[in-house]
């Protein structure tokens, strides 16, 4: 018979765990003897031992304030994090025993000891108010000491401790580790008890991104991985524009990543916001293969495509796009000749433009409406012809609409003409006085509330780091700070750097230095501008050969662009610098923008 057995590895294991399970109720039993003494006349109670550690029916006594009493043990629910999350967490005391673990890996498999009951409850809120105030290092040590006397967390403070890892980068490794014994834990779990966290998690989830806090979301989304349960399409869709709003460039290729792993048909929408989120990122190779693996292509889509190749600075493609458009037989509308007048204006080429404006009547019967002639005036302002705008305005058939004349007043005070931009307000107080706020009568550019509200988004995000960095890390600088701990080591490489640029023919324009001083502070001045910091700083921090995004709030100066041109030539790298308009790639010495912005 026990050759047979043995014949059988499921009936050995089997027989073995009925043979252990037996040695550790024997066991447990002898230790509750041992404890009882039935010598000694003192009394004690012996508790239920259904619970682990702090954990319990999670659909019991969940409202806050609320005690209820199981088998003499009290439990009581309170709140750990200033979010949704609610934990219960069970009252040690003097005459309570509790479950302990050395492996969390183990199961279930506990063993009675005891211990100092006060000192195991104070650490247990000790850990809770660590968490609360977002002390991770406290906490992670608050952890190992509990682990060290046989106690060892329940689900959710493992969680929300994975969560806080999920909000700094310097932990890793403990994110990593926390996530092992959550995996540990649900394998081990109720179906309803794990439903009930899952439950919550994604509450979480969706209130970060109503929020916009793409960090904290991503780490939710980690934390339903480990519970085995999937994000929904929507959700992801919702994740993948967020990443886009605030250039999260990383996350969105992660988020991308898990919509492709549902493997489900995506729709010509669903598409179209990934190639919006990979252009606002600045990674348009990203956008073109997901606009090349599209089955179907609408209208829209070439639409999307032309004008995000524009805004990347990319005008040529955007160009070449158009023409390929074409060639496959299909018929442009108004608002497709509309991003063609963007690409030429952004790329300077208006006469190109002009062609393409007298084709729309020509070649395809479109009549030219007031937002095509806005598109116009746009296509000869934005690389400052602004005699002629104002000329083709005045060519314009009828009364041009009030659009016409603040597209021009306001282009005209970026290039600097305020005479002919306080002309233009003057016009388009007469036809609109509610379109003009008290910074555009002053003869300020007005601040767009859409600009404000995405401002107020990227804070939000939870990081501003230099995509690309391995390590993900926030660095923000500011022009002329001097208090960087690596101060010396930055600026010394930047010198370093201008040396060698000098010799491939780049001369300082001092001229953008306004400082009253001499012709080397006002160098010394320029190499200390933020973007040259960053750039400095991204090729300490990231590998060789590897490609980063320096982010600026305003436009790059003229000094700054020819500079990192040379210098990302220099150490091989493929920089793309977003300013306040637009996207400059720059590969080889030479920039997308063909030295035009």
């Amino acid at each position: 018979m026990y050759r047979k057995l043995s014949l059988f590895p499921r009936a050995n294991y089997a027989r073995d765990e009925c043979r252990s399970s037996y040695k550790r109720v024997l066991r447990n039993l002898s230790t509750a003897v041992e404890r009882l003494g039935f010598s000694n006349s003192n009394e004690y109670r012996l508790e239920d031992s259904s619970y682990i550690s702090s954990d319990i029916n999670p659909r019991a006594g969940f409202n806050r304030n609320e005690v209820s009493e199981s088998v003499g043990v009290q439990t009581q629910t309170q709140s750990w994090s200033s979010n949704s999350w609610q934990v219960q967490s069970r009252n040690l005391n003097s005459n309570s025993t509790y479950w302990t673990s050395s492996d969390y890996r183990n199961g279930g498999s506990y063993s009675w000891q005891s211990g100092n009951y006060n000192e195991i409850e104070e650490m247990v809120k000790e850990f809770d108010s660590q968490c609360e105030q977002n002390f991770l290092k406290r906490a992670l040590e608050s952890m190992e000491s509990l682990e060290s006397m046989g106690h060892f967390l329940d689900l959710a403070r493992l969680l929300r401790l994975a969560q806080l890892c999920g909000e700094h980068n310097d932990f890793q490794e403990a994110k990593v580790s926390l996530h092992g014994k959550i995996r540990a834990l649900v394998y081990h779990s109720d179906a309803n008890y794990l439903k009930y966290y899952t439950d919550l998690v994604i509450e979480e989830f969706d209130a970060f991104c109503r929020q916009g806090n793409v960090k904290m979301a991503m780490s939710s989304i980690d934390s339903l991985a480990i519970l085995s349960y999937v994000v929904d399409l929507p959700r992801l869709l919702r994740l993948a524009k967020l990443c886009g709003e605030v250039e999260a460039s990383q996350e969105a290729k992660v988020v991308h990543g898990k919509i492709s792993s549902l493997g489900c048909v995506l729709d010509a929408t669903s598409y179209h916001l990934l190639i919006e989120m990979y252009s606002d990122c600045g990674l348009m190779n990203k956008a073109s293969c997901v606009f090349e693996e599209m089955p179907e292509k609408n209208l829209e889509t070439w639409c999307i495509m032309i004008r995000c190749l524009a805004k990347n600075g990319l005008g040529e493609d955007a160009i070449d796009m158009f023409t390929r458009f074409k060639n496959e037989g299909n018929k442009p509308d108004g608002r497709l000749f509309r991003g063609v007048f963007y690409a030429c204006g952004l790329l300077g080429d208006v006469d190109e433009g002009l062609l393409h404006f007298r084709s729309m009547f020509k070649d395809y019967g479109i009549i030219p409406t007031m937002e095509d002639y806005v598109s116009i005036v746009e296509m000869f302002a934005l690389p400052g012809l602004l005699d002629e705008a104002l000329a083709f305005v005045e060519r314009i058939p009828g009364e041009p609409s009030v659009d016409v004349w603040e597209t021009l007043m306001n282009l005209s005070r970026v290039h600097g003409d305020l005479e002919l931009g306080n002309r233009c307000a003057e016009i388009v107080d007469e036809l609109d006085p509610t379109r003009l706020d008290q910074q555009s009568r002053d003869g300020y550019l007005p601040v767009k509330e859409s600009d404000v509200e995405k401002a107020s988004l990227k804070k939000r995000s939870g990081f501003h780091a230099l995509a690309g960095n391995p390590t993900n890390r926030v660095h923000e600088y500011k022009a002329g700070d001097t208090n960087l701990p690596e101060n010396d080591e930055l600026l010394q490489l930047l010198r370093n750097l201008r040396t060698h640029s000098v010799e491939r023919g780049y001369v300082c324009l001092t001229k953008m230095s306004l400082h009253d001083v001499d012709e080397e502070s006002k160098e010394n001045a320029l190499l200390g501008h933020s973007e040259r910091i960053a750039f400095a700083r991204a090729l300490l921090s990231t590998g060789p050969r590897h490609q980063f995004t320096i982010i600026k709030n305003l436009r790059v100066c003229i000094d700054c662009h020819n500079s990192l041109k040379i210098m990302a030539d220099i150490v091989g790298r493929t920089v793309v610098m977003r300013d306040g308009k637009r996207f400059h790639h720059l590969k080889e010495g030479k920039c997308s923008c063909n030295d035009y912005w």
